[in-house]
């Protein structure tokens, strides 16, 4: 999907698809996209990295002293918006934070994660990703805000008439594939309005990007259907939530390196240091793969989402699961991260969590084939199965306790985000509840 765009390519682009405004679009390190809007009268300019913006009014970018910074529009990525009006069109680009020195930002999450594909290609490897995207997609009210109401009583698979939203998301489909997308699959989800939309393998930094254009394609084309499309894990209680599933593996010289034939799950040496590294750091990822007090109302057992740090090639209750194909087909699935993540630090994490695996031949426990949901506590003790962190608070604890994730974000990132994820927990602790004022208000 990245094209090779040279500076004069886009201008001689913007003109002739009479392109009125671009975007120069970054994300904060919460995972939001933000946009600094210009002309094609500036476009020059910013071609030129010469646009700036007040890096203080971002949460968790910079303070007031040291502002300003700089948009550094990365050429492959320019896109024109296919639902803007065909004269005056609307087009992106996606941008590397830099500071007024020259220097790139140290808190720009996509800077973050191209650190870490450096300590890849150190030592020759290839990161590639697909992401497995759901949501949800909720009735507006008469004033088109979001709700979360649905109709709908659809589930797995099913199809029109039962799925109300399949219009909407054949709509989303075949706008992706205008913006380049190569999309595998698209179907409804387990809970009545959730759906999935996945698209094709990429290495890390095109997959980040296209996560961040998919969330922003997706709300976009199920507002012009009158709805509202949410990633927030999970909506509604007493059902599925919404996940992200990270299917991973690692090339070298063009070549699946997580594949052995003569191995009885078909897994490399090198894909089991992988699993070993991702197992070991788990604890302190979460509060990255799972950003949100909302995170951890999803991940508890009876809905389908891995509550324990384990790995499997033959069941889905584990965290960690190695899907049927192999060859070059072969990957390992990370089933925690929900769709809230911020994707640039996500696979930021999971890439220098796997090569920590590597680097000091870390080896997973023994794969664990059977339902762990089922298995007895003194089971669970045995097999050394330790559980994921069970709320924010705890998941920013562990992420304390693991000084290898300071490393890979960075100390202004790491600071900045486990000040912003404790305030937030403490917003959360002064909540009284409906759940509470009806458990407790006529019994105590």
């Amino acid at each position: 999907m990245r094209k090779n765009y040279t500076k004069e390519d886009i201008i001689q682009l913007v003109a002739d698809e009479d392109v009125e405004f671009i975007r120069l679009q970054f994300t904060d390190i919460f995972g939001n996209l933000k946009n600094v809007a210009i002309t094609a009268s500036q476009l020059e300019k910013a071609l030129n990295n010469e646009c700036m913006f007040d890096g203080s009014s971002i949460e968790g970018f910079a303070r007031i002293e040291e502002s300003d910074m700089y948009l550094h529009p990365d050429f492959n990525t320019l896109e024109i918006f296919p639902w803007r009006p065909q004269q005056g069109k609307v087009a992106r680009m996606i941008c590397d934070v830099y500071r007024p020195n020259g220097k790139p930002f140290e808190g720009d999450p996509r800077y973050i994660l191209k650190r870490a594909i450096v300590e890849a290609e150190k030592l020759g490897l290839t990161f590639e990703v697909g992401p497995e995207c759901e949501f949800f997609l909720f009735n507006t009210d008469e004033n088109a805000m979001p709700t979360t109401i649905t109709h709908e009583k659809a589930g797995y698979f099913d199809l029109g008439p039962m799925d109300f939203g399949e219009n909407a998301r054949r709509d989303m489909v075949l706008t992706l594939e205008d913006m380049g997308f190569v999309i595998e699959a698209s179907h409804h989800e387990v809970a009545p309005a959730q759906h999935e939309i996945d698209f094709r393998y990429d290495e890390a930094l095109s997959t980040a990007d296209n996560i961040m254009t998919f969330k922003l394609a997706v709300k976009t084309i199920a507002r012009r259907h009158g709805l509202h499309a949410t990633f927030m894990p999970k909506p509604k209680f007493g059902v599925n939530g919404s996940g992200m599933h990270i299917n991973m593996s690692l090339s070298k010289d063009g070549k699946n390196i997580f594949a052995d034939e003569n191995d009885v799950f078909g897994l490399s040496e090198t894909a089991y240091y992988f699993i070993g590294g991702i197992m070991k750091h788990m604890k302190g990822m979460t509060a990255i793969t799972n950003p949100l007090v909302n995170s951890y109302k999803r991940l508890v057992p009876g809905y389908e989402a891995p509550v324990y740090i384990a790995w499997s090639a033959t069941n889905r209750s584990p965290l960690i699961r190695i899907p049927a194909a192999r060859g070059e087909g072969t990957r390992i699935e990370l089933r925690c991260p929900d769709p809230s993540a911020n994707p640039y630090l996500a696979l930021a994490v999971c890439l220098r969590a796997g090569l920590d695996g590597i680097v000091n031949q870390i080896m997973p426990p023994d794969s664990v084939d059977c339902n762990i949901f089922r298995m007895s506590e003194e089971e669970k003790v045995a097999k050394k199965i330790e559980e994921i962190p069970g709320t924010l608070i705890e998941a920013i604890y562990n992420m304390e306790a693991d000084d290898f994730i300071r490393d890979v974000l960075g100390e202004h990132a790491y600071n900045k985000y486990i000040q912003a994820k404790k305030e937030e927990w403490f917003r959360y602790r002064m909540q009284v509840t409906d759940w509470e004022v009806n458990e407790y208000l006529n019994n105590v």
